[in-house]
């Protein structure tokens, strides 16, 4: 029988994060309800590493005096303030559990990011010189010994450590969208030599290092429509293309000992990886092997391909739209082979693979889109939109477009405008004054609709984060089209964002989104300020849309925490105060019931055809502010982060505020205030 929505989102993952030349593999597992370290033996034994509240990620620690040593990078209650801790692997662990990871580096009021690890050394970049900037720092794990590399600034995604250690190449975001610099710095002296420019337009990532340190790869779409291999040489300090092709994203991976590059090639949001031989001269063969996949999925989105010390295995993480993340290994005597199970078959039966389209929008940009097309079609459709805004759809599982599937609605993911994968210019197309032009990227497949059997008078907006902003701005300047919205956690006014983001994040989002001092004129359009009266959905419309405002408490897994929330409204004409506390009661251990989603399905069927297709009823008032309102849309939101209290005492409890405003079925304004409380007891 085919999996229920509650079911998917309860779905195991398994990430792969390093190897050692033992045939170990470090993965997560979100077993316990948060991705946390196990290792994992060559005869298949798992032993669990951490046990934080919050997800961990992690790597091995080569050359460390004390022995096998792990470094951990883990926050405390959703801050993104990551902190540092050690983990002596071969200290006297009880049964299949490790001993107690140690703090590192430790500052709850700053963010701590570890880039790279060699030879008893870590590097990790740091805000806590101003809270803003962010400084490149080695540290000796054996002394706790500390030296700042590099601090002018800047935000960096990626480090790379030369095998000798004398170098390190680091990719920081610039001013310019879409873009990034690498910047060379001398370990012994901190001398720093940019060898890309900080104005030119170009991202750069996929950092690695050669195995003699005579130079650098890179992947990178600067003066190119797509990604390709360029070469650094140390010596001659210029930069030489190496491998490319049309309509197709590339990066490498080298071997350790030189002999082999992993090439992964993207196209349409899947992946390939190829094995190059290299010469004796680090220049890649016209030979080429190819490493067949379990399908048609990722290996490179959001997760490391990886070589053994001894480059004698291959590490990734693969996940498709029928199978969440498993790790695997590939060696050339075994080929790929996986080793983790984090499922049972029989609840991923049914699961269905996405066909590709494109759609024609208003200025005949042809806007790429997943369609998945469950057996038991009714008709409706729920387009589900991405965050980022420069991330991208890709053929990655997702529990949430799956349950709908099998629920009977035909699932759309576009890449809009903005939208990464798909060309440096397309993903430039929404930046600052073009921004809402991605939003009429959903109204042209709206219009598309009909062309593949499916009726546009009952279709919905999905998105969370910056996709819960593409939902609200759809349903306002596009109210007739849209039968609901789901917003998650979504960016409901980029003035009111702009203006109270953290100050380290301000500076990049304003090249994209434009800055405050010379933009703030076209935000209050973005936020729907501007609007015109007639986009607001009254009593007089013959097809209202009901708006979804929902948090993060909608997918909690069962965990026995109790969720509340209060509700406040007062109506536009008159005084009538309306005060409501409404309790969700105990979300039961074993799964966790999908509100927002449970509630697109009964607004897309009001016939009650497929009404009780997903698990469970939506629990009251979990952020289904105005879900099936008849006229109801939300005007404006804005939300207050989490604040977490009574963490390690007594009981856990975090609260998320959201405020705003949405006209109701009968055409009044009203104002709310929704405070979600989750209670661990």
């Amino acid at each position: 029988m085919a999996a229920d929505l509650t079911t998917l989102l309860n779905l195991r993952s398994t990430t792969l994060l390093d190897l050692d030349d033992q045939a170990r593999a470090l993965v997560s597992n979100d077993e316990s309800g948060s991705g946390q370290l196990y290792e994992i033996t060559a005869d298949g034994q798992w032993r669990q590493l951490t046990h934080f509240s919050d997800p961990a990620t992690g790597r091995y620690l080569p050359g460390s005096a004390g022995g096998r040593t792990l470094v951990i990078s883990a926050d405390d209650g959703g801050t993104e303030r990551t902190q540092l801790w050690q983990l002596d692997l071969d200290a006297p662990a009880e049964g299949v559990t490790a001993g107690q990871p140690q703090p590192m580096v430790h500052d709850p009021d700053y963010i701590h990011t570890l880039l790279d690890v060699f030879d008893d050394q870590i590097i990790y970049s740091t805000n806590r010189r101003n809270g803003v900037e962010f400084d490149i720092v080695a540290r000796t794990a054996s002394t706790g010994a500390e030296r700042v590399l590099f601090d002018g600034g800047g935000w960096f995604n990626e480090v790379a450590v030369s095998p000798d250690g004398r170098w390190i190449a680091a990719s920081r975001l610039t001013l310019v969208p879409a873009s990034t610099q690498v910047l060379l710095i001398e370990v012994s002296s901190g001398a720093t030599t940019e060898i890309t420019s900080a104005t030119a337009p170009g991202n750069w990532t996929e950092l690695h290092w050669l195995p003699d340190s005579s130079g650098l790869l890179a992947s990178s779409d600067s003066e190119a429509e797509r990604y390709s291999i360029r070469r650094f040489d140390l010596t001659l300090r210029d930069w030489t293309f190496e491998i490319g092709e049309p309509n197709v994203d590339l990066s490498a991976i080298p071997s350790p000992d030189g002999r082999l590059w992993a090439v992964v090639r993207s196209v349409d949001g899947a992946d390939e990886l190829l094995l190059y031989p290299a010469s004796s001269d680090n220049r890649p063969s016209d030979v080429v092997d190819q490493i067949e996949l379990p399908g048609s999925g990722v290996a490179s989105y959001r997760s490391r391909i990886v070589w053994s010390p001894d480059s004698s295995s291959l590490g990734l993480t693969f996940t498709s739209p029928v199978q969440p993340p498993e790790a695997y290994v590939w060696t050339a005597a075994s080929g790929l082979r996986r080793r983790s199970t984090s499922n049972q078959a029989a609840l991923l039966e049914g699961l269905v693979e996405p066909e590709i389209h494109r759609v024609s929008s208003f200025d005949g940009e042809q806007v790429p889109l997943f369609v998945m097309r469950p057996s038991n079609a009714d008709g409706s459709a729920v387009l589900i939109i991405h965050g980022g805004p420069e991330s991208a759809t890709v053929r990655s599982f997702n529990p949430v477009a799956a349950g709908l599937t099998l629920a009977g609605h035909t699932v759309l993911l576009p890449n809009v405008r903005g939208s990464a994968g798909y060309g440096h210019r397309w993903v430039s197309l929404d930046d600052v004054e073009k921004r809402l032009d991605s939003v009429a990227d959903l109204a042209a497949i709206h219009g598309w609709l009909p062309s593949i059997g499916l009726d546009p008078e009952r279709a919905a907006l999905y998105g969370g984060s910056y996709g819960g902003y593409m939902v609200l701005a759809g349903l306002t300047f596009y109210p007739d089209l849209w039968a609901a919205g789901v917003d998650i956690v979504g960016i409901s006014s980029l003035t009111t964002f702009m203006e109270n983001t953290s100050a380290y994040r301000r500076a990049y989002r304003e090249r994209e989104y434009g800055s405050l001092a010379e933009h703030r004129d076209g935000f209050a359009v973005a936020d729907h300020r501007q609007a015109p009266r007639a986009a607001v959905h009254h009593p007089r419309r013959q097809r209202p849309a009901g708006a979804v405002v929902g948090g993060g408490a909608g997918r909690c897994r069962g965990s026995g925490k109790r969720v509340r929330m209060r509700v406040a409204g007062v109506r536009r004409r008159g005084t009538w105060p309306v005060k409501a506390r409404q309790s969700a009661g105990r979300i039961p251990a074993g799964g966790g019931v999908p509100a927002p989603a449970s509630g697109l399905t009964r607004c897309l069927d009001p016939t009650g055809e497929h009404r009780d297709r997903l698990a469970g009823s939506p629990l009251p008032g979990l952020g289904s502010l105005g879900f099936c309102d008849p006229g109801g849309v939300l005007l404006a939101m804005r939300e207050r982060q989490p604040v977490v209290s009574g963490l390690g005492r007594r009981r856990g409890r975090q609260r998320s505020s959201q405020f705003g405003r949405y006209v109701n079925g009968s055409g009044f304004l009203v104002s709310f205030e929704q405070h979600v409380d989750q209670i661990a007891e």
